[in-house]
């Protein structure tokens, strides 16, 4: 019997599969993550009015079983929209919903409404092509967006849980030809979390874990790239408090501590729904604070936010999906207790 090992070139032509065999020892994606693949791929086919219908079906089911978050996004709207009117800004829509508990409920449906279709356009979206993207977004302000998202120029875009994030990547990566870079927080399901940085890069966006942020975002900066932070709402804490809509809420330090850092120019960005099938894009550009002091200059940055946030909400504010979620501390056990009584 011959002993002897095998050389390295039989060891390679064992190895060799014929073309379309596959590895018998590769995991198989779970069941999961196959439906999303496979609803990514055959949803954008399909006529859009009837997928966003759906939706909002879906939107309404949600808003009859969880009383508490419809709680929660009653009282967050009632701040909202009596803010807006006591101030003169808000629409004639939103003037009702201060002054009528019943038009207010309409907005509350509304909100769960968009909410729904917010996963509804993140399979959907990241497949546009740029012909589409220009019929389907109309922006407001083409001087701002073109000195924001010139090509090699820095810029940090804050965002906000309000309409469809992924239309705000995929007009970056088109004017620029670069993807934004933006920190997301890990989910607990690995194969879950595999499938949306795949899917966040298709729709323009690199995606960096928390604890390499700062690194990553100002690698980024310096390479001349636009950087992406949503910035609404202080969700892994360390925020600090800023008044909004007349009261006081936490938002993230992040892109102020950035911006200090860096010296980049910050812009504030939403892209929101104006129709079944359209939008409309807003960019508002925050002046570089004048005070020498670090703190000072963070806090004057985020005060300058929550200006351009709410400027940006008013016009629509059932389509900020925070609303959803806790933003007011002082409004939080009161909408627990009412749902609880209802």
């Amino acid at each position: 019997m011959n002993s002897a090992p095998a050389s390295d070139e039989s060891v390679g032509h064992l190895d060799e599969r014929p073309a379309g065999m596959t590895d018998p020892f590769r995991r198989r994606p779970p069941l999961r993550i196959r439906l999303l693949e496979s609803a990514v791929r055959v949803l954008p086919r399909l006529p859009r009015l009837p997928l966003i219908l759906a939706a909002e079906l879906a939107g309404e089911v949600r808003y009859r079983l969880q009383p508490v978050v419809a709680a929660r996004a009653r009282a967050n709207l009632r701040r909202v929209c009596t803010w807006l009117a006591d101030n003169d800004r808000a629409t004639p829509r939103v003037l009702r919903a201060a002054a009528d508990p019943a038009a207010l409920e309409g907005l509350v449906r509304s909100a769960f409404r968009h909410h729904a279709r917010t996963y509804l356009e993140a399979l959907l979206l990241p497949s546009l092509a740029d012909d589409e993207l220009e019929r389907l977004v109309a922006l407001a302000e083409p001087a701002i967006v073109h000195e924001a998202m010139r090509p090699g120029h820095p810029a940090i875009l804050v965002g906000l849980h309000l309409g469809p994030i992924e239309l705000q990547a995929l007009t970056v990566r088109r004017r620029t030809g670069a993807s934004t870079t933006t920190p997301m927080e890990s989910v607990a399901d690995p194969d879950l979390q595999a499938w949306f940085e795949r899917s966040r890069k298709a729709a323009g966006v690199r995606v960096v874990a928390l604890g390499a942020a700062r690194r990553e975002l100002l690698a980024a900066l310096r390479r001349g790239e636009v950087v992406g932070l949503v910035a609404d709402r202080d969700i892994t804490g360390g925020g600090m408090p800023v008044e909004l809509f007349g009261a006081p809420a936490t938002l993230p330090i992040g892109p102020a501590l950035l911006a200090v850092e860096s010296g980049a120019p910050v812009y504030v960005g939403a892209i929101r729904r104006i129709g079944r099938d359209r939008y409309r894009g807003d960019l508002i550009a925050l002046d570089a604070p004048a005070d020498d002091r670090r703190r000072e200059r963070v806090l004057a940055l985020l005060h300058a936010e929550a200006r351009a946030f709410e400027r940006l909400i008013a016009p629509a504010p059932d389509q900020w999906w925070s609303v959803l979620f806790p933003i007011w501390p002082d409004l939080e056990p009161a909408a627990v207790a009412e749902a609880h009584r209802a």
